[in-house]
């Protein structure tokens, strides 16, 4: 008789490289690949987080010690913003691609649709998140609305305001959260939550809700392209937005491209460049 010998072959899956980009890490990933990786999280049971980094983000992780910190305990950074992806592009790091989170909004609300997964919106003005959610599920039928909530201005300044907030998503026990509160506001809260509901997904989507609800558009396809969908939103919003992008945000881009440019130029006086870092605990995005 022939002894049969089957072989089985265990294949460890290597967490995604990120890239230095000023002063943070970013996964030079897709927005399709981001999608897949929490949908193979989800099927394991482990959670994670998602930050979407634009460039006041990373100025304000050049500048605040604090911030550097929140963006460092995310599971993911992605590149929210052109003049991220062009810096890394310069710097010989390729990028593929811009990944917002005004897009991770509906990209994971549909993932979540097709996995029975359900979805709790935190952020926005009263009424805001409830016709996101009301707007999601029309667009994604089946879609698991666990919650939504739209937490008081100064809630995060005081023990009783951040544990209201806290306990209410804890609650619902969704398996996405899409924190839109703005930053830090939504990484600080993000992180609380994370210590309590650990397995759920979390998502700092910035002004996604409001958008996911109808409040504002966002701008052409060709001005996301070629990075100036900053000037749509300045038109929409310039008492709000003159200062922070006319005044801090371009000077800061424009010394970020530099830099990219001169670590560039010092690589290849230097045949030996960094390694790539890896991020923690974070399935890999290879398909199976």
């Amino acid at each position: 008789m022939s002894e049969d010998r089957s072989v089985v072959t265990v294949v460890h899956e290597a967490p995604p490289r990120t890239v230095r980009v000023g002063p943070i890490d970013v996964a030079p990933l897709p927005e399709a690949a981001v999608v897949r990786l929490v949908e193979r999280a989800w099927s394991r049971h482990t959670g994670g987080w998602i930050a979407t980094a634009n460039v006041d983000i990373a100025r304000a992780a050049a500048r605040d010690a604090e911030a550097a910190a929140l963006l460092a305990e995310a599971d993911l950074v992605v590149a929210d913003g052109m003049p991220i992806v062009w810096a890394a592009r310069l710097a010989g790091h390729p990028v593929p691609e811009r990944v917002t989170g005004s897009a991770l909004v509906f990209s994971l609300t549909e993932a979540a649709a097709r996995a029975g997964r359900s979805v709790y919106l935190l952020g926005g003005e009263p009424g805001v998140p409830e016709a996101a959610a009301r707007a999601l599920a029309d667009r994604y039928p089946g879609l698991l609305i666990a919650g939504t909530h739209s937490p008081p201005p100064g809630f995060d300044r005081t023990a009783d305001g951040m544990a209201d907030v806290v306990h209410k998503v804890v609650r619902a026990q969704p398996d996405l959260v899409l924190a839109g509160l703005g930053f830090p506001k939504q990484e600080r809260t993000i992180r609380r939550l994370r210590a309590t509901l650990p397995d759920a997904w979390y998502l700092g989507c910035g002004a996604g809700i409001p958008m996911a609800a109808g409040q504002f558009r966002r701008a052409p396809e060709l001005a996301q392209r070629i990075g100036a969908e900053w000037v749509h939103r300045l038109a929409l919003e310039p008492r709000r937005l003159a200062g922070r992008y006319l005044r801090d945000d371009a000077p800061f881009a424009a010394r970020l491209l530099t830099g990219a440019l001169l670590r560039r130029a010092a690589t290849r006086v230097d045949p030996q460049p960094a390694r790539f870092r890896r991020l923690k605990s974070v399935p890999s995005v290879q398909e199976s």
